[in-house]
């Protein structure tokens, strides 16, 4: 998404959706903001979008880009595309002076304002810029805080490290988050990940616990043989969700004795073959 089509578009989303007084409101805060470089009057602009444009049903362009899917996903409110109007457009305006204050959000907003900066990084200039508020994200226990960052969000796999992924990962397992909703898995799918899914398994079976059975799906790329035990303990399961998880991930590795495993499991097989069974509709 270019910056310029991102800025265009949402404010055709908010002249259609919001009435002229509060439209003239937010443009008016916005230049005196630019004007005058008053960093305070932003966040308290930002802060003060809810009381000022009220919740109604967005009118979209219509035009079905990738931003309005986005925004779609993410179930984006008028007041959430507001906020994030206004930071893109005083960054438009001075960047290298707005950065860092855009940045410091994460200091002085409350869980509503954070929530729509961290579902929103990737359509504001530099995304990478906030790389740091995106990652202290991750220590919070706020479920609705970390979801912003962690599901349908493509910002940690564009710009997280192996152990930061790993963390926001793992983190969402704890935390009973709905894994299917995590972007790129089988991008950023690694030999340390697959270790360490491997180790909490045993742990959990050890107390004997219960596994989200698509936990397992970064595992596909590297099965060793303390991973194909794991794998044969999966598809020899009472539970029918691990079953087909083992399935999986034996039909998407490239290793020969997972392939091997596999055959003695037809039914299974012949599912993934056909695309009845894949990792989006494991639990269907």
């Amino acid at each position: 998404m270019q910056l310029n089509d991102v800025g265009e578009q949402l404010s055709i989303i908010i002249e259609n959706t919001v009435d002229q007084e509060a439209r003239n409101w937010l443009e008016e805060k916005i230049r005196k903001i630019v004007r005058e470089g008053n960093v305070r009057d932003m966040y308290l602009t930002y802060s003060l979008v809810p009381s000022k444009i009220g919740l109604q049903n967005i009118q979209s362009t219509n035009s079905g880009n990738d931003l309005e899917d986005y925004l779609r996903i993410q179930k984006a409110n008028i007041q959430q595309i507001s906020r994030i109007y206004l930071l893109i457009n005083v960054l438009k305006a001075d960047m290298e002076f707005f950065t860092p204050k855009v940045a410091n959000i994460i200091q002085v907003a409350d869980t509503g304002e954070l929530e729509t900066f961290l579902k929103f990084l990737i359509v504001l200039p530099n995304p990478e810029a906030y790389k740091t508020q995106a990652v202290d994200a991750l220590r919070t226990n706020v479920s609705t805080v970390f979801n912003a960052i962690a599901l349908n969000n493509p910002y940690p796999a564009l710009f997280f490290n192996e152990q930061q992924w790993n963390q926001m990962y793992l983190k969402t397992a704890f935390m009973q988050g709905d894994l299917n909703a995590i972007l790129d898995i089988d991008k950023r799918a690694n030999q340390e990940l697959a270790r360490i899914i491997s180790d909490y398994a045993h742990e959990r079976w050890a107390a004997s616990r219960d596994i989200n059975p698509y936990f397992w799906r970064p595992v596909s790329g590297f099965l060793n043989a303390t991973l194909l035990a794991d794998m044969k303990r999966l598809l020899n399961s009472a539970d029918p969700l691990e079953n087909k998880a083992g399935a999986l991930c034996c039909y998407h590795s490239d290793t020969p004795e997972a392939k091997k495993l596999l055959q003695d499991y037809p039914h299974l097989l012949e599912q993934v073959k056909n695309k009845i069974l894949s990792w989006k509709t494991l639990k269907d």
